[in-house]
């Protein structure tokens, strides 16, 4: 909230953001959409679940009938509906990305707007981003630990093997997407005058931040100083990370369809290439936000 507001209120010209966040959703749609369809077609390829012959009636439903009744609700009314919330503190209480950033950019325009007078509430919350984000950053350093914690317990309680039937999953998970970094997010970096690894050696920090914990939103104030540091706008900054937080997840589309492949694989549950069609359309929905 607090950098997407005070990014854009520090733009004089609106039509400016404009031009960014339309440019920004074309981009994180068209490379979402092809990180599903990588998914969907590496799995088919790898066939990572082969094999392994599990009969769905041993499975527990419970543990997924929370998800599955959501997705059965979802579609693009409720989706977009969805995003406006019904409280601004509703919002953050329940940590809704997309209801945040709705909220966000309204607030951002409205200090625009009322330039001058909107000076006051500019310099409090970029006053209280520099708190907000050294809080995060000692928080983050115990993050390590919880996630060593809880392999730790997994594999002590379960077994060794556990984790062996899943390591042609992530296997294929991590090579797929590390190919995906290296040559397709490469091919945009050097069409746009830069190198992709000189890019993954300066925020290195932020993504072994990211290995550790296992969640993205750790690195996103180091992420969004760095880029700053490195001469991006501030305000374009504030705007296009947290939202590609919200609808660029190339790793999560990618590891999506791919796990939904290796489960029906592990099932023995066949899917027609029109069954797959669905799915990267549901995946495409379900993933922003």
């Amino acid at each position: 909230f607090l950098t997407v507001a005070t990014g854009i209120a520090g733009v004089a010209d609106l039509q400016k953001i404009g031009r960014v966040a339309g440019k920004a959703m074309i981009y994180f749609l068209v490379f979402s959409t092809l990180a599903l369809v990588v998914g969907l077609v590496v799995s088919n390829v790898v066939q990572p679940g082969a094999g392994m012959h599990i009969n769905p009636a041993t499975l527990d439903a419970t543990k997924v009938a929370t998800y599955a009744e959501k997705a059965h609700d979802t579609n693009i009314v409720g989706f977009l509906m969805n995003v406006i919330p019904d409280t601004i503190t509703g919002a953050f209480a329940k940590g809704d990305i997309l209801q945040v950033l709705f909220f966000s950019v309204l607030f951002g325009v409205a200090l625009a707007m009322v330039g001058d007078r909107g000076r006051p509430v500019v310099d409090f919350l970029q006053a209280l981003t520099t708190p907000i984000f050294r809080l995060v950053a000692i928080l983050m350093k115990a993050a390590p630990i919880g996630a060593f914690g809880a392999m730790a317990f997994t594999i002590g309680k379960y077994g060794i093997g556990s984790i062996a039937n899943l390591a042609m999953l992530i296997g294929t998970f991590y090579l797929t997407a590390l190919l995906f970094v290296l040559v397709v997010l490469g091919a945009v970096a050097r069409y746009n005058g830069f190198s992709i690894l000189a890019l993954i050696r300066y925020i290195k920090e932020e993504l072994l931040l990211v290995l550790g914990t296992s969640s993205s939103e750790a690195a996103l104030p180091g992420l969004m100083a760095k880029m700053e540091r490195a001469g991006c706008n501030r305000s374009v900054v504030g705007l296009v990370v947290p939202t590609g937080y919200s609808f660029n997840l190339d790793g999560t589309n990618i590891y999506m369809t791919l796990a939904a492949l290796f489960i029906a694989q592990a099932t023995d549950t066949p899917l027609t290439f029109g069954d797959q069609i669905l799915l990267l359309a549901v995946a495409m929905l379900s993933s922003k936000g």
